[in-house]
């Protein structure tokens, strides 16, 4: 399903909402027991059914158990959806996880993460990564956008504090256009970190033409929710958001720990 008719259908999903049954209480939801192992495989195939009732072209890329009991956490072409186990209620919104002060993320999704970052080799990267660098985020990238030039103004930084960065390309404006034509130069180029530096400086791209990732990496970023760049992912597959000062992101990752690394 394309992002578009996906946003059309959740937004008819939001202007209908009135029209639904009452949400069952909180005390009536907290009696209702916990789904087993034994019982994933009925729910995933409820919550497949009635996604298909709502649209026959959803195709989930991921189902598997919300960070919140009574839910499936989804992922539809890269948006992540909650669907109750039951399969009547859908909600958009990413839940916050008081407790961890933090979005609230599962396992599962985490792994569904990375063993998609996964899928790019490390020649296929654009790497500025210190010696013994304690942590390695992979960064979703263009040329043009003003953050992903302000991140990149603070590579050196990151390096001091052992934090490597591998860029992936994630052109903005979409095959076709000068943006990705100008990534794709970007990767072809006989030095990519030179001209990932110039590129990043604002000097122009000299045009270059090879069999390249640039798509790859476009499509990818799509199936992991990017919609706008800087990207930032650490190791265990969490989003930390767009742009992040240097103080920031390393606490941030030192907050997820090792797993993070």
């Amino acid at each position: 399903m394309s992002r578009y008719l996906l946003a059309t259908l959740l937004t008819a999903l939001s202007l209908t909402a009135c029209a639904q049954s009452p949400a069952p209480t909180a005390a009536t939801a907290a009696s209702k027991p916990t789904a087993t192992t034994a019982d994933d495989a009925a729910i995933e195939a409820r919550v497949r059914q009635s996604l298909g009732e709502l649209d026959p072209d959803f195709s989930p890329d991921y189902i598997g158990a919300a960070p919140f009991a009574g839910f499936r956490e989804v992922v539809v072409s890269g948006q992540v959806l909650y669907v109750s186990d039951d399969g009547r209620f859908l909600m958009q919104a990413q839940p916050y996880d008081i407790s961890k002060r933090a979005m609230a993320t599962s396992d599962g999704l985490l792994a569904h993460r990375r063993g998609l970052l996964a899928q790019v080799p490390a020649d296929q990267r654009i790497r500025f990564v210190p010696p013994n660098a304690k942590y390695t985020v992979t960064v979703f990238t263009d040329t043009e956008c003003g953050y992903c030039r302000k991140l990149h103004q603070d590579i050196a930084e990151l390096n001091r504090n052992g934090i490597g960065v591998e860029y992936l390309a994630f052109p903005r404006m979409g095959p076709g256009s000068q943006d990705f034509t100008d990534m794709i130069s970007v990767w072809c180029a006989d030095d990519r970190r030179s001209a990932m530096n110039n590129a990043k400086a604002g000097q122009p791209v000299s045009a270059r033409s090879c069999t390249s990732p640039v798509a790859m990496h476009y499509e990818l970023g799509q199936k992991l929710g990017v919609n706008g760049t800087p990207a930032i992912f650490a190791a265990d597959g969490s989003q930390l958001g767009g742009y992040v000062p240097p103080a920031q992101l390393k606490a941030a990752l030192e907050k997820l720990g090792p797993a993070a690394r």
